[in-house]
């Protein structure tokens, strides 16, 4: 295995996609088994801009979400309100434990991603306390739709 932090230490790659460069490193003769990364693509930052309760739950909460467009998710945490920034895993994105996000209806509503919590993302580890705290309320000057990666 081969650092990436090492690599930079020698070669400018700071703009290059991980998956291009593994293949332009076999065409080159070596070959490359996997790439290992901790980016997590369709991650982005996003605003609730309306937060109102599931009419067919007692604790689901339907959400407008800015992510550089308007989208609504559907969101169980108990602290998803009004105002706050988020971490928004969009359709197509991959979590860890290779669960990928989908757009589809939750109790018939339409949910177009999912805001996280930070050990969904495997940030944290899975305890009580943090599953208690519910998801991640950013403090940040990032757009929303930006990466959120860059968050990170």
């Amino acid at each position: 295995m081969i650092s990436l932090e090492w690599v930079k230490e020698y070669i400018d790659i700071e703009d290059e996609d991980l998956k291009e460069l593994a293949t332009k490193i076999t065409k080159a003769g070596i070959n490359v088994e996997k790439v290992i990364t901790d980016h997590i693509d369709n991650l982005v930052i996003g605003e609730v801009i309306e937060c109102i309760d599931h009419p067919d739950s007692d604790h689901l909460h339907i959400c407008k979400v800015d992510v550089g467009d308007i989208i609504q998710i559907v969101c169980g945490a108990h602290n998803v309100r009004k105002g706050i920034k988020v971490l928004v895993a969009l359709p197509g994105c991959i979590l860890p434990g290779n669960f990928e996000i989908k757009a589809g209806k939750i109790r018939g509503q339409e949910s177009n991603g999912m805001i996280c919590a930070l050990f969904e993302l495997g940030l944290e580890e899975k305890t009580e306390e943090n599953y208690n705290k519910g998801i991640a309320e950013l403090e940040t000057e990032l757009k929303n739709g930006e990466d959120a990666n860059i968050y990170l």
